[in-house]
Parts: C-alpha cells; structure tokens; sequence
C-alpha cells in the first residue's frame, strides 16, 4: 500500500469556504439585474459599473473609477470606450495634463443610469425583502466591511 496523498480523504469543505459562499452568493444574487443590464443595453457588468460611478459621483477619471470599484485600467478602458460607442459618455481632456480624461454621462447615458437605478431600486429591496430588516441591516455592515479590508 502506498502513501499517496490521492488515496487520502480532503476535509476541505469549500460550501463552507468564505471566500466561494461570497462569491457563489455575488453571482447567484445579480442574474436577475444582469439580465436587465445586458438584454435591454447590451451592456457588461464593468460597463454597467462604470457607468452607475459616473451616475452616482457625476465627472470622473477612469483611474478614480478603477480605484473606487477595485476594477482593473485594462477592463475600464474597455468598457468606457463601449459606452462611449454607445454615446452614453463623453470624454474630455484635461487642460492642463494631456494624459487625464474626464469622463461624463451625456443626456442619453443619464437617462439610462436613472432607468437602470430604478430596477438596481427595485432589485435590492426584492433582496433585501429574502431577510428581516435587522438581518439586511448586519448583512450590509459585514459586506462593507469586507470590502474595506486590505
């Protein structure tokens, strides 16, 4: 009989694995909104993204953008050339360093983020509802604060 660690049983149980609960519980909770998003505009989740950001904070750069959302320069580049496509967002260089862009929602990108902020609306209390309001509360502070650990 060999020592083989192949024959051995793994206890690893990954359904109990922090990391892949959060992960299965992220994909599995944003198919519904994601459908909204890609079936009604054709959008991705990083152009949904971007643009929610833009939104939300109004001008930005994509740096501040990356920085803010945790997503890497090569995917919002591409998303903000998308939705630039699109007309949703204009860009605009910076006066005074050539290398900076700000980035702004046009008339017809606002009018999207604010009919896809009322479905995201919509949606989070459907969430939101799946607990007691004590529960979502505790659930929305233990997110955040694994979203700020470094």
């Amino acid at each position: 009989m060999t020592n083989d660690d192949s024959d051995k049983k793994d206890d690893f149980e990954l359904q109990h694995f922090l990391p892949f609960l959060l992960n299965q519980a992220a994909e599995e909770s944003s198919l519904d909104f994601q459908r909204v998003y890609k079936n009604r505009y054709g959008m991705l989740r990083t152009e949904w993204r971007v643009l929610f950001h833009l939104g939300v904070f109004g001008q930005m750069t994509a740096k501040d953008i990356g920085e803010r959302a945790k997503i890497h320069k090569t995917k919002i580049s591409r998303a903000v050339r998308k939705l630039e496509q699109r007309r949703y967002l204009n860009r605009t260089r910076h006066q005074d360093d050539r290398r900076v862009e700000w980035l702004t929602l046009t008339p017809a990108g606002k009018t999207v983020y604010h009919e896809l902020r009322g479905i995201a609306e919509q949606y989070d209390a459907k969430l939101a509802n799946l607990f007691s309001t004590d529960e979502a509360a505790l659930l929305r502070r233990m997110l955040r604060r694994l979203a700020a650990m470094d």
